[in-house]
């Protein structure tokens, strides 16, 4: 195993310090092992960045209560799987990760990706192509469309859908110059409040924490699972009738989750509630969701002025698609990545990267911003909240040098994942062992993978 400290340092600096942190912290991070995913962009480098940043930021939380800021060790292989999955199921398979007819298609004029894995977003695709749920027939319909006026049409029927653009185009596209000059990290603090009494133990350092998580695939969950890694509290809300049939056994791990319809006054009573008693909330819906329910940022702050509020939005916080829904893969068409990675793979057609790098990457700096307001939180008392963005995540990404250690990663052994296997709620599995390592702290789950709306909604 190699030891490797200037890899994915970069990355590590920028995020840390749009995160605010002291900027000599990141020296405590090791990055070991060597290989990289296969991609034209540096994504094992920012896989292992994003995850070094939330691992420092527990660390800062040690630190403040202990005296001494732990080492934090990173492995490059073992982050690079935990970007794809985390799970190895033993005996039994996922359902498909895609909907038959979500994926790229051409159009008249060039190409388009449809996000058709959420009925009412399929529903959408197809009201606007009026055409059979079918591949073939999807294919044939959109032939027919210019790329962009078919984009519009689907978002205007609330589905998702993305126009394949270059880097260039993306920059000079209104919303691609709006998320340029967006922070990585959006950040403010809120007025003091009285100090937490959370215990801060060496090995569970954030026993005691509340998270309330109202997120869905992917970026969220990554977030909160990563802080009940370390022994937060995850209370995960979801609506009724919503589910994740892939995703949950990969990212409802150390979670209780519940369903609540905020639509109701009833919901709202409950939020409410938890909302009061939370230490950390993040949420994933679009950006103007909670204020339309009556929970904008300055109710969420009278109602909790000691919170740590982490949010996420698919394509930045200001310009024209500033609401609008998205998905990682989307973003990846939008932004130029897919037809940066065609050209130069010379490929006939999108080439994204081989992961969902914007998704996991944006949720451990979620991860990070966290620990980084609780660590706030036990300083000086003081709330705050932080926002972020796949689309400025993704010109993160792009703005990094082509990785140097191309050589590909080793496989995948036995021995990479953990013994005994964890029972989810699915049947038997195994994980890919925890790719960050923070002296005296090991990252452990007390709670299986487990479906959705299987607890109640309280703390």
């Amino acid at each position: 195993m190699t030891t490797d400290r200037t890899a994915g340092d970069g990355y590590l600096r920028a995020i840390w310090n749009a995160l605010g942190g002291q900027s000599s912290l990141p020296d405590g991070v090791v990055f070991r092992g060597a290989g990289s995913l296969p991609s034209v962009f540096p994504v094992t480098d920012l896989a292992a960045a994003a995850i070094g940043a939330a691992g420092l930021a527990v660390a800062e939380v040690l630190a403040l209560r202990h005296g001494q800021l732990p080492e934090v060790q990173v492995d490059k292989r073992l982050a690079s799987f935990w970007f794809g999955s985390s799970l190895r199921p033993v005996g039994w398979k996922l359902p498909p990760a895609w909907d038959p007819i979500a994926g790229d298609y051409e159009a008249a004029d060039g190409w388009i990706r449809l996000h058709t894995n959420a009925p009412h977003h399929r529903a959408a695709a197809l009201r606007v192509l009026g055409c059979a749920g079918d591949r073939a027939s999807v294919a044939e319909a959109v032939r027919r469309w210019q790329a962009l006026d078919l984009e519009n049409a689907v978002v205007e029927q609330k589905g998702c859908a993305a126009q394949m653009r270059s880097l260039a185009d993306w920059a000079a596209h209104p919303q691609g110059a709006a998320v340029a000059a967006e922070p990585l990290v959006w950040r403010t603090t809120a007025p003091a409040t009285d100090k937490p009494a959370w215990p801060v133990s060496r090995d569970r350092p954030l026993q005691g924490v509340r998270v309330l998580d109202m997120t869905r695939i992917i970026a969220g969950p990554v977030a909160t699972r990563f802080l009940a890694g370390y022994g937060a509290e995850v209370l995960r809300l979801d609506p009724p009738g919503w589910d994740e049939p892939v995703a949950a056994p990969e990212l409802t791990l150390g979670k209780r989750c519940a369903r609540l319809d905020l639509r109701g006054t009833e919901g709202r009573r409950t939020f409410r509630q938890l909302l009061r008693d939370a230490d950390v909330l993040v949420h994933g819906y679009r950006s103007d969701a909670l204020s339309s329910l009556g929970f904008d940022a300055e109710q969420r702050r009278r109602i909790n002025p000691g919170l740590v509020d982490v949010s996420l939005d698919a394509y930045g916080w200001t310009g024209p698609w500033k609401t609008r829904r998205g998905f990682d893969s989307l973003v990846q068409m939008s932004c130029g990545i897919a037809d940066a990675g065609m050209r130069a793979l010379g490929q006939p057609r999108p080439a994204p990267l081989p992961v969902q790098a914007l998704d996991h990457a944006t949720g451990y700096i979620m991860a990070a911003a966290a620990a980084r307001g609780l660590a706030e939180r036990l300083r000086s008392g003081a709330g705050g909240e932080a926002r972020t963005s796949l689309a400025r995540t993704a010109a993160l990404l792009v703005q990094g040098k082509a990785p140097a250690d191309t050589a590909a990663l080793a496989a995948e052994t036995r021995d990479d994942c953990t013994m005994p296997s964890e029972m989810t709620a699915w049947g038997r599995a195994r994980r890919v062992k925890a790719p960050v390592e923070i002296a005296g702290a090991a990252m452990a789950w007390n709670l299986p993978a487990g479906p959705l709306g299987a607890s109640p909604a309280t703390w």
